[in-house]
Order: structure tokens, then sequence, then C-alpha cells
């Protein structure tokens, strides 16, 4: 694992930025999302050429973490603190986990073509008759959730032991230029055995499933009790 920051920003209350909130915190779910994405972007970008090497994810309205290989730059809109972030872990170790993420499964719609991504819960979902739907909602992102993040594991050195599936949504998120996207959120906690410290730790400076550019992926970690 690289060197690594975990850094927590804050937009600052000073009036000059307060006076912008309604700008930079929209109400709408899909333009908070790509507000959030660009907020975090214009703190990390160290020019207009860069590209993405950092995580983050949202903890409330202006407040975000954000996993990166470097501190960025002061800046007038946040203000930042970051720490070293260099877990030490052994095989057996169990940590608890948050993870937001877009969990997908590739299917095929004929043998030889390229597999189209699908979200995972409404993979299942579409069996399901409309009418029926909300109500096995619930049950299905659970099973889903846990089949996708066994899956993952299995990748990236660790066993799930304990899953619960806290939240589902999707967020039709606009683009400049581009069709806007729906991107599928699935929160996710519990518990994890580490397998394989070394794939471990660079899958979580990866990031797990897409949509990370738009604060999803990154899992939090600590020692389970």
């Amino acid at each position: 694992m690289n060197n690594l920051w975990l850094i927590r920003a804050k937009l600052r209350r000073d009036a000059r930025v307060q006076a912008l909130a309604p700008l930079l915190m929209p109400s709408g779910t899909g333009d908070k999302t790509s507000a959030d994405h660009r907020l975090i972007w214009a703190l990390m970008a160290e020019n207009a050429d860069s590209q993405r090497d950092f995580l983050f994810r949202t903890e409330a309205p202006g407040q975000f973490l954000v996993l990166a290989p470097r501190v960025p730059a002061e800046t007038d809109l946040f203000e930042v603190e970051a720490k070293s972030y260099s877990p030490s872990l052994a095989a057996g170790d169990r940590l608890g986990f948050v993870l937001r993420a877009n969990a997908t499964i590739s299917r095929r719609s004929e043998p030889g073509k390229r597999g189209k991504r699908q979200d995972v819960v409404m993979d299942r979902l579409y069996a399901v008759p409309p009418g029926e739907r909300a109500e096995v909602r619930a049950a299905v992102a659970q099973q889903a959730g846990e089949e996708w993040f066994a899956r993952v594991g299995e990748n990236s050195g660790f066993t799930p032991e304990v899953l619960t599936v806290d939240g589902y949504d999707q967020i039709r998120v606009k683009r400049d230029g581009a069709k806007p996207i729906l991107l599928s959120q699935l929160d996710i906690s519990g518990v994890v055995k580490v397998e394989d410290p070394v794939r471990f730790l660079a899958a979580l400076a990866e990031g797990f499933g897409r949509g990370r550019a738009f604060g999803l992926g990154l899992m939090l970690i600590r020692r389970a009790e």
C-alpha cells in the first residue's frame, strides 16, 4: 500500500462561503451528488489534466472524508484536517466497516457479446411484478448485497462475517454536455475477517464497486469488538 492520507474536509463557515451555500449544497439528491463531485474535484485536482487518484464519502452536507495519496493545498472553501493512513493488519483480524457502493453485475444479452452492467438489486427486482417490488425491496437488497459483497471479498482478501444493508437508492446525476446517469447506491455495514492483508489493503486504496468519482467505494474500517 502506497502512502495514503485520510482527509476530513469541511466547507468553511465564513460569510463568503455561506453566501454560496445554495449553489455548493443544492437540495435535490442528484444535484447534491453532482455538486459534491465538483467540490471534491476542486479540492483535490492539482491541475486541469489531473486524473482522479482519490476516494471520497459525503458525511453530511458540506462535510467529506477523502482517501488520497497527498494532502490538498490550502483553499478558501475548505477547512482540511489530514492524518497518515497506514492500517497495520494481519490475517485473521476482524474489522467493523461501513461502505457506500455502486454494486453491479455484468449480464450478457447474447453469447459472445460484451456484458452490460446492471445494478445488483434491480437485476433481481426485474423478475418481480412491478406492483410487488416495494414489498420485497428491502429483502432483495439484503440478499443481493450479501452475494455481491461475498464476491468482492473473494477478490479482495477478506471474508464477510456480518453484513447489513442499511439503505438502497437510485440517484439521477446530471452531467454537463451528456445525458444524466442513473446511479444506484447501496449502504452496507458489518464485520469482515482479513484473509490476505496485502490484497485487502490494496483494495481499500482502490475502492469497491463503481461510481467512485461520485462519492462511492470508500470503505471505512475499525477494529471489531
